[in-house]
């Protein structure tokens, strides 16, 4: 099996990494505060495939407080980033109740409606306002 990671841009350091991954974010559309990362380690980005990876220091929680939902942000994430969406997403789970289920789709509509919609393997789906992914919410 072909490495996915094979022709990646990479970025490494907190500063250097956070700004490609908002940029990444950004070229397809997508909430640039989506991704509230912390000690970033390194970012690579495979822009023929869009596989995308992030490694950071330490896992991160992060409240989205105008939705009130907990999100976790492993060590690791992983996903294929195309417009308006990332799909095969690893590495992020948002509270349900007692429940962490993985998230492993986000997409946002098209033609914008600004709703963006995230589903999980369990087949949770759940739709929230875009404005709040928007940057420092």
């Amino acid at each position: 099996m072909a490495d996915p990671k094979e022709g990646a841009t990479l970025k490494t350091g907190h500063e250097e990494g956070l700004k490609f991954a908002v940029s990444i974010l950004e070229e397809h559309g997508l909430p640039l505060g989506l991704l509230p990362l912390a000690n970033v380690i390194e970012v690579g980005f495979v822009k023929t495939t869009g596989y995308m990876w992030i490694l950071q220091a330490k896992k991160v929680e992060h409240n989205f407080k105008m939705i009130k939902k907990l999100v976790s942000y492993d060590l690791e994430i992983t996903g294929y980033v195309e417009k308006k969406r990332i799909k095969k997403l690893k590495g992020v789970k948002a509270k349900e109740l007692m429940l962490w289920p993985p998230v492993n789709d986000i997409s946002i509509e098209d033609p914008p409606t600004g709703k963006i919609h995230f589903k999980s393997l369990a087949g949770i789906t759940k739709v929230f306002p875009e404005e709040a992914f928007a940057t420092g919410q």
